[in-house]
């Protein structure tokens, strides 16, 4: 492609008509400072000395949200070099962009005076005033001549550590990071320490790592949001099977998963402690680096990703217990055909979600809640609401203190009363953050309905009675956003909105309606054993007419979200949740799904 090719002109017409871009989100004009398309003067202060701060100091980086803190690690070193492509001066595309990208000429641009522009399509989370002035007070900082002396002194040993801690966070994931786009920095970073050197061996273990992250989809290559979602989708799954009561009867996916989950244990097994990851799990070593404890946990990827989330850790240790039902997989760990999990392994996973919680009772994602709310007067970027710090989610509560439930009721007498306590201390911050519409919104996914079934879910199995007032407002919520057609349907504007969608899933889904939704909405009423049975025998046979003739379900609109803006999508949620529904519809009410209702 070149600049008169149709689609580059497209794109031209469309960023010219937002003002160039210089009206770019700040992470985007990031990358352009890197590529030499625009002058770092543009770009707001991302100073890397803040990681010398004490860590007693009440705003130190150490206590932002990991994937925050991930990626305004390697922002401040690249910022704090002054990282530019070396060849920029001399290549003509670059030229070309400077042309292309602006509606000025590139040399006449003030700069320092588009640092705080942005796009209004880019402004979902606008930099509150408090940040504003601060940026402005460090642009003050970067160029006046009177701190220059300092700055110049502890920039230079702020620079060391960064490279220091993302060398660290790179043997910890085997060169994968936590994310797409600390990945991408951290490779920059690494290319940069190195002396510009590709060859450099840091370097090249990151070049070899970026598939990990790519997406062939049917309309191109795609960037993916994460390394995969595969064991947060597997524990799903073989719950679902367990449920329906299938596990013995699908032998070879059982004993596959039982293989998948037992080596994806992060550094439970011998292979992964034979590894740099398992160095960096040493007390000195989190402290220094800001590290939870990993040992025992499940991630949502893969295990050589290396970090450990609250969620994923009770959602792959509820699927280790299912499968302890299979008497195939039983009998193959018998004969030698599958490796054992420990019982000091799932004490560890145990250990995990333990430390886990939160003083408020919930369960956060990574880590536990290091920071203050007031955090987010300090977010500097544009495109993501409440980041700044590591929120407990209903989502995260349900599924650590339902896979502590889960293991207690098998293993009763292993720290009872640390499971007891967390447990009750886990359904009254699920209650406290239930909405007075009865429902919960839900912060990983669309929305309000997967929220719903985190929620009675986890108040169900921590000992809330289906006829307690928490249980019986959200079902009554269900039920009236139940559509015509017998589904339920949100889309991604539920997210962003905090707001039910109005129409539904309108545009991606059936009149409305979306077969994921409806799973999610008929897994929750069944778990409160809902006596509308007319209302759950229609969702029923929704998905039953739904149904595909090759035994899937349709895929429909995006299902899952990060950050209140970012859709996330998930190829196997259209089939894992309408079996789980199913199979538990059937359980629970039996051969009353088939008795019509008359009128």
């Amino acid at each position: 492609h070149n600049k008169h090719t149709p689609v580059c002109q497209k794109a031209r017409s469309f960023i010219t008509e937002q003002g160039g871009a210089i009206m770019a989100s700040s992470w985007a004009k990031f990358w352009l400072c890197l590529l030499g398309c625009m002058e770092w003067e543009g770009h707001n202060s991302v100073p890397p000395e803040m990681w010398l701060l004490p860590n007693w100091i009440p705003f130190h980086p150490g206590r932002l949200w990991c994937h925050c803190r991930m990626v305004y690690l390697p922002m401040g070193y690249l910022y704090g070099a002054r990282f530019v492509y070396p060849n920029a001066e001399t290549d003509a595309l670059i030229a070309s962009l400077r042309e292309e990208l602006y509606t000025e000429p590139y040399e006449s641009i003030a700069w320092d005076q588009t640092r705080h522009l942005v796009a209004p399509m880019d402004n979902y989370s606008p930099i509150p005033w408090v940040m504003e002035f601060l940026q402005n007070c460090l642009a003050l900082y970067e160029r006046w001549f009177i701190f220059q002396p300092f700055k110049n002194w502890v920039r230079k040993k702020a620079l060391k550590f960064s490279v220091e801690y993302m060398d660290a966070e790179d043997l910890s994931t085997n060169y994968i990071d936590i994310g797409p786009v600390n990945k991408a920095l951290n490779m920059v970073s690494a290319y940069h320490a190195a002396g510009n050197n590709v060859k450099e061996p840091k370097v090249q273990k990151h070049m070899m790592r970026i598939p990990d992250y790519l997406w062939l989809a049917e309309d191109g290559m795609k960037m993916q949001g994460y390394n995969g979602s595969q064991c947060w989708d597997t524990s799903f799954a073989i719950q679902a099977v367990y449920e329906c009561g299938l596990l013995d009867e699908f032998p070879d996916l059982s004993k596959k998963v039982w293989a998948y989950l037992e080596r994806t244990q992060i550094l439970s097994t011998e292979v992964s402690q034979d590894t740099p990851a398992f160095q960096g799990e040493s007390a000195l070593n989190r402290s220094k680096y800001y590290r939870h404890v990993s040992l025992g946990g499940w991630p949502f990827s893969t295990s050589a990703h290396g970090w450990p989330i609250s969620d994923c850790t009770g959602e792959g240790l509820k699927g280790v217990l299912s499968l302890q039902h299979s008497r195939v997989v039983k009998e193959s760990i018998q004969d030698g055909k599958l490796n054992d999990i420990s019982m000091k392994r799932l004490y560890d996973a145990v250990n995990v979600l333990l430390m886990y919680q939160n003083e408020d009772g919930g369960w956060a994602t990574y880590e536990n809640n290091r920071g203050f709310g007031w955090y987010e007067q300090l977010n500097p970027s544009e495109v993501f609401g409440d980041i700044m710090i590591d929120y407990s989610y209903v989502e995260c509560s349900m599924a650590s203190l339902t896979g502590l439930v889960e293991f207690h009721e098998m293993y009763p007498d292993h720290r009872v009363d640390e499971i007891s306590a967390a447990v009750r201390r886990g359904r009254d911050f699920m209650k406290s953050i239930q909405r007075e519409d009865g429902s919960w919104y839900g912060s990983w996914a669309c929305c309000f309905t997967y929220g719903c079934w985190f929620g009675i879910e986890g108040l169900i199995k921590a000992g809330e009675l289906n006829t307690s007032p928490a249980i019986q407002r959200c079902c009554a919520f269900l039920l009236s956003k139940q559509r015509e057609n017998g589904g339920w349907g949100e889309d991604f504007t539920s997210c962003y909105d905090k707001d039910y969608a109005v129409n539904g899933m309108k545009d991606y889904g059936d009149d409305g309606s979306g077969v994921v939704n409806t799973g999610w909405a008929l897994l929750a009423l069944s778990a409160a054993k809902c006596d509308d049975v007319e209302a759950i025998r229609k969702g029923v046979q929704y998905l039953m007419r739904r149904q595909l003739p090759c035994g899937d379900w349709p895929q429909e609109g995006i299902a899952g979200v990060f950050n209140r803006s970012c859709g996330i999508t998930y190829t196997a949620y259209r089939n894992v949740f309408p079996i789980w529904a199913l199979g538990r519809c059937v359980t629970t009410y039996g051969d009353a799904l088939n008795e019509e209702v008359k009128e």
